[in-house]
């Protein structure tokens, strides 16, 4: 097939796609596919490019330094020609640009891909950069492949520029030019500019990675132990041990390598997060420069040691096996890539694909539901899912108040739910009995089942219910076959929980898998990712100080990510400038304290947190306008495990 034809073809795949809720035609890529899908789940715009655009940017960081030899090198190149060069940084902020042709740099203004202005896949929809950002691999889109059509004109090639020591995506280099025949070469070429840009981070980098990825890579050479390296920012694993630890075991092994780091060579047994305990051999490593950081042989115990949840028969236990897969799985809206939330999002999405009926277990506000809406957009669904929730009073009435309107077949939350939410976000029908039946075992009209049972359902649908704990032992079994009812039709069934349900036999046996959603604690190495979704998903337009995150890090977090959604809204509408900094934080997120205060201790402590953060960390001026001594002001701090940032 020639290449017009090539075009034609997809350009009428992509509009029958916009017109219905149809998967897109097999002659789409599945990558485009993909980022097409999310797109749309994203609600892009086809015809008008409309991206967020921050001016004031460091033009000296680190990646910029190591990428302007090979922006200047490829300039030189490509003088003359119809390609532009851009870089970006990981978030997708365009930093640099370097065009060949005066007509392409006019047209690259016009639809804004220029620096400052950000081409994330979440506000352009599918392109280059967004796509190898969003996939962490090299990616080509071609013309009629874009998904906004002022894009269309031109064909790019994009590939990830990874920090070779620590192994994160730094940010993203693209060629772009306009449609013709050298795709294959642009492909090649950026592929050659990226690992040169790594080249040069490797050679910026400190002496102490330097001293740390030498460490690692003699530990690592022989056998497959487990084998984990710290520094002060910097973390390397390799897979034996990161698919047995959680981004918060991380820090707790951190922690423990700080206190026996005095000791050239030393080993202690650390309890983790899940309860196992592995047993630690630290070695401090030291560079040019004096300590690097310390290098861990694990050794786990796998006995097991705490019971874990309930599963369902012929399923794996909630959260899938640790050793399983642990590649980061994009579901639309979500974050992270802590590798037991990988594990459950692949899981997720595989279920969501396959129409298996799920079980999630988890705390309140981990994201339950959230994960759910979102493996089920990731599957490419026409519909979006209905959620019931089992736990609303109406359904615990004893008497229906009469006929109820037809279920809503498309009543379910639309494309950006709370982050994080357990609940539905859309009205249910007003079903208002208990579980009883009526002639024939038909559930009666307002009742849990019948509500269930009323539910669209067939291929492509998704039935969500919500807090499986709350279905009383009564009403278990006409929920089951309501339940039973609907994957039998093709329906992909999902259930939360977040405690044992009465009729547990009876409901767990709908369910062929089962995951855990991890808490927020356990999950704190995902905290910068999730914060910068959730500001996304809040529409402040804003982003996070450095400053922050530590703040976030101490936290306990018993209300998950619904609590820190909560806490961002509520700082990103109160912030004073573009970012979030640490006084628009609420102020029991400046104290560390573990005991638990009386209404007189927190209003003193919230007062003197707010005249710190007046006074910008100064102690003097903040005493004087409390009118205590500046002694006082010390002591208190140390009582409620307050600490701020320092006094400029």
């Amino acid at each position: 097939m020639d290449s017009t034809a090539r075009e034609r073809n997809i350009a009428r795949a992509r509009l029958k796609f916009l017109q219905s809720a149809e998967p897109p035609a097999s002659v789409v890529p599945e990558k485009i596919r993909d980022s097409w899908q999310r797109s749309k789940h994203w609600g892009i715009g086809i015809d008008e490019v409309t991206v967020p655009y921050q001016p004031d940017y460091d033009r000296e960081s680190r990646l910029m330094r190591a990428a302007t030899p090979v922006l200047d090198r490829l300039e030189r190149t490509l003088a003359g020609s119809d390609v532009c060069v851009i870089v970006t940084d990981r978030k997708g902020w365009v930093r640099d640009r370097r065009v060949g042709e005066l007509r392409l740099s006019a047209h690259l203004d016009r639809v804004k891909l220029a620096p400052g202005f950000s081409y994330a896949e979440q506000f352009v929809g599918t392109n280059g950069i967004g796509m190898a950002l969003e996939e962490r691999r090299s990616s080509m889109v071609l013309g009629t492949e874009h998904f906004n059509e002022r894009l269309q004109k031109v064909s790019c090639a994009a590939s990830p520029i990874r920090n070779p020591i620590s192994g994160r995506v730094e940010g993203a280099i693209n060629l772009t030019c306009w449609n013709g025949p050298a795709g294959s070469l642009m492909a090649a070429l950026v592929q050659e500019a990226a690992d040169d840009v790594e080249r040069m981070l490797y050679e910026s980098g400190t002496t102490c990675e330097h001293a740390l990825l030498e460490a690692f890579r003699q530990a690592t050479h022989y056998g497959c132990r487990p084998v984990l390296c710290l520094g002060q920012d910097l973390l390397l694993a390799n897979s034996a041990a990161a698919e047995r630890l959680t981004g918060d075991d991380h820090r707790l092994l951190h922690e423990a390598a700080a206190e026996l780091g005095h000791a050239p060579r030393t080993r202690r047994r650390v309890q983790l997060t899940d309860g196992r305990s592995v047993l630690v051999r630290c070695r401090r490593v030291d560079g040019p420069a004096g300590k690097a950081g310390y290098l861990l042989d694990l050794t786990f115990d796998d006995a097991p040691t705490a019971e874990e949840p309930r599963g369902t028969a012929g399923s794996r236990a909630p959260g899938g096996p640790r050793g399983g897969d642990t590649r980061p799985c994009p579901l639309p809206g979500l974050a992270g890539t802590d590798p037991a939330w990988n594990t459950v999002a692949r899981t997720a999405a595989r279920c969501a694909r396959e129409r298996v009926p799920l079980l999630i277990y988890g705390e309140a506000g981990t994201g339950k539901a959230a994960l759910a809406r979102a493996a089920h957009a990731f599957a490419g669904a026409a519909w979006a899912p209905v959620v019931i929730d089992a736990a609303d009073p109406r359904y615990g009435a004893d008497e229906a108040i009469g006929p109820n309107p037809p279920y809503g077949a498309d009543e379910a939350i639309g494309p950006n739910p709370p982050y994080g939410a357990d609940e539905a976000t859309a009205p249910n029908p007003l079903y208002n009995a208990d579980g009883a039946t009526g002639p024939d075992d038909a559930p009666l009209p307002g009742s849990l089942p019948y509500a269930l049972r009323s539910a669209p359902a067939g291929p492509g649908r998704a039935l969500v219910l919500l807090h499986l704990d709350a279905v009383t032992t009564a009403r278990a079994p006409a929920v089951a076959q309501a339940l039973s009812a609907a994957a039998a039709r093709g329906t992909w069934t999902v259930a939360t929980l977040g405690g044992a349900p009465e009729g547990a036999d009876t409901l767990l046996r709908c369910f062929a898998e089962a995951v855990t959603v991890p808490p927020l604690r356990h999950r704190l190495a995902d905290l910068p990712a999730l914060v910068d979704a959730l500001l996304r998903r809040v529409g402040a337009g804003a982003e996070c100080s450095p400053e922050v995150l530590p703040l976030l890090r101490r936290q306990d977090w018993p209300g998950n990510v619904r609590q820190l959604e909560s806490v961002l809204r509520k700082a990103a509408a109160g912030r004073r400038t573009y970012r979030v900094e640490p006084r628009d934080l609420p102020p029991s997120l400046h104290a560390a304290g573990h005991r638990s205060l009386s209404g007189w201790e927190t209003a003193e402590r919230d007062t003197l947190v707010a005249a710190l953060l007046e006074a910008d960390g100064n102690k003097l001026l903040a005493a004087q306008r409390l009118g205590i001594s500046r002694t006082t002001v010390y002591r208190k701090m140390r009582a409620y495990g307050i600490t701020l940032p320092a006094h400029h």
